[in-house]
C-alpha cells in the first residue's frame, strides 16, 4: 500500500514538471513568434494548474508521512519531492513573469535581435529537464551535471545584462524594453538556481550526501 501511493506520488511531481517544462518553452516561444495567445495560456490557464497540483502534492506527502511514518531512504524522497514540488510552483511563477514580459514586448519594436536569450534559455530548460530525469532515474551522475552547468546560464545573464545596459546608455528610449528582457534573463537565471536545487536534492536521496552551499558532507545513509 504505501509503495503503491509513493509511486503516484512520483508520478504526480513528474507530471508537474512536465507542465512546468512546457510552460518556459511556451513563454519563449511566444517572445520570439509573438504569439499573445501563447503566452496567456501559460498566463491563465497553466499557472493556475500549477497552483492545485502544489496544493494537491503537498497533502499527498503530508498523508505519506502521517499515516505510515517512513525512514531512511523512503522518508528522504517524501521530503524531497516536497520540497521539488515548491521549486516547481516557484518555477511556475517565474514562467508566468517571463510571459508578462513577452506580453509587453512583442507589441513593439525589439530592442535587438534575439540571439543569447533564446540561448540562455534553451540551457536553462536543459537544466530543468535533466534535475527531474535524474529524479526518475535515481542518477546522482546527471545531477551532479545539472549543478555543473548553472555556471553556463549565469555568463549568459551577464553577457545579456552588459549588451542591454550599452543598449540604454546609448539611446534612453529603449530602457523599458530592455529592462523586461533583463527581467526574463534574471528568472531564466533563477529557474536554473531552483533545478540545481533540485539536482542537489537527487543527490542527498540517493547517495545520503549534501553538496548545499559549497558542502559535500557524507550523509548518515540508510
Amino acid at each position: 500500500m504505501f509503495y503503491e501511493k509513493l509511486n503516484k506520488l512520483k508520478e504526480k511531481i513528474i507530471e508537474q514538471g512536465n507542465l512546468v517544462e512546457s510552460m518556459i518553452e511556451k513563454s519563449i516561444r511566444g517572445l520570439i513568434n509573438k504569439d499573445k495567445a501563447l503566452l496567456l495560456e501559460v498566463i491563465q490557464i497553466d499557472e493556475p494548474r500549477t497552483n492545485e497540483a502544489e496544493i494537491e502534492i503537498d497533502e499527498m506527502c503530508i498523508n505519506l508521512i502521517a499515516r505510515f511514518q517512513p525512514t531512511a531512504q523512503d522518508l528522504r524522497t517524501i521530503i524531497m519531492i516536497l520540497k521539488m514540488n515548491n521549486d516547481l510552483e516557484r518555477i511556475a511563477d517565474m514562467a508566468e513573469n517571463i510571459s508578462e514580459s513577452a506580453l509587453f514586448l512583442i507589441e513593439r519594436p525589439m530592442v535587438k535581435p534575439l540571439i543569447d536569450l533564446p540561448k540562455m534559455a534553451e540551457e536553462t530548460m536543459r537544466m530543468l529537464k535533466d534535475s527531474i530525469d535524474s529524479f526518475i532515474k535515481n542518477d546522482p551522475k546527471l545531477a551532479k551535471s545539472v549543478c555543473e552547468r548553472d555556471d553556463v546560464v549565469d555568463a549568459y545573464r551577464d553577457q545579456i545584462l552588459r549588451e542591454l545596459v550599452t543598449y540604454m546608455i546609448s539611446d534612453p528610449t529603449t530602457i523599458e524594453r530592455a529592462l523586461h528582457l533583463e527581467r526574463i534573463s534574471i528568472n531564466l537565471e533563477r529557474i536554473a538556481d531552483l533545478a540545481t536545487n533540485i539536482g542537489e536534492d537527487v543527490i542527498y536521496i540517493v547517495e545520503g550526501k549534501v553538496i548545499k552551499h559549497g558542502r559535500y558532507k557524507e550523509g548518515e545513509g540508510a
